[in-house]
């Protein structure tokens, strides 16, 4: 069904992992989805995949860390459009020198910059055009470890995914006033390719029980189909076999 037939919704880590899945799901329920990526090669490759199953997809170029850059995309978007419904804020990365034994000022700048200030800078350009018509929906991607303080993801990741969800919560504060909801979705282990970039990578046999992007591509879907007097303002979501409860190896302290 077409639940969301004529919303236009803003998708960014658009390329890979939750976000395609997003704007998949997203595109599936009917919605104009403009997906927004660091690479414009994967995301032209997987935009024209999803368009040849009939989904009405767009996509503008982007890394979130790049103020400047949000304002335009988001400028562009509305000067198409009139509006973004939906933003939902997938752009995220960790690093493998991730502890305070290896962390780098140029690691920890880089995981903050898109993790967390990369969702603050979408929602701040489309924020406004939301309250002039008391209307939108702002799906921002913490993790776990935004909720709990896991060691495997480091200090970084977890202090800005830790934001995001009081980000979240404030949006929601302030802003549920103007008819605008905000939900934080936070994820244990998925399936994606920042696992690659893990100390120690994950094998393929525990990569299959994790939750995989589709999970999250039908959450993300759940929330948008909601009606707009109902506001989810948070998911915590893990995979069955949750690696982080049964302490595997490569979670250690190593």
């Amino acid at each position: 069904m077409a639940t969301l037939s004529g919303k236009i919704a803003w998708v960014t880590g658009a390329g890979t992992g939750i976000g395609l899945a997003g704007a998949q799901a997203l595109a599936d329920a009917g919605a104009t989805v403009v997906m927004s990526g660091r690479r414009a090669d994967v995301l032209e490759s997987e935009a024209a995949r999803l368009k040849a199953k009939g989904a009405r997809i767009e996509t503008e170029a982007l890394d979130v860390s790049d103020a400047d850059g949000v304002a335009k995309v988001a400028k562009a978007i509305l000067g198409r459009h009139g509006r973004v419904d939906i933003l939902v804020n997938s752009a995220g990365l960790n690093v493998p020198t991730r502890f305070w034994k290896n962390q780098t000022i140029a690691g920890w700048n880089e995981v903050i910059r898109v993790n967390l200030d990369g969702s603050y800078y979408c929602i701040a350009a489309v924020l406004p055009s939301m309250r002039e018509r008391k209307d939108g929906l702002v799906i921002n991607i913490s993790s776990w470890s935004g909720r709990f303080d896991t060691y495997m993801t480091g200090p970084a990741y977890n202090a800005a995914k830790h934001a995001v969800i009081a980000m979240t919560a404030h949006l929601n504060q302030e802003e549920c006033i103007n008819g605008i909801r905000a939900c934080a979705i936070c994820p244990a282990e998925v399936a994606t390719p920042i696992m690659d970039k893990r100390p120690i990578p994950p094998s393929a046999e525990d990569r299959a029980k994790m939750l995989q992007p589709d999970d999250l591509g039908r959450t993300i879907r759940f929330v948008a189909e909601m009606p707009p007097h109902a506001c989810v303002n948070e998911i915590l979501i893990s995979p069955t076999w949750n690696r982080i409860f049964l302490g595997a190896s490569d979670l250690k302290r190593t």
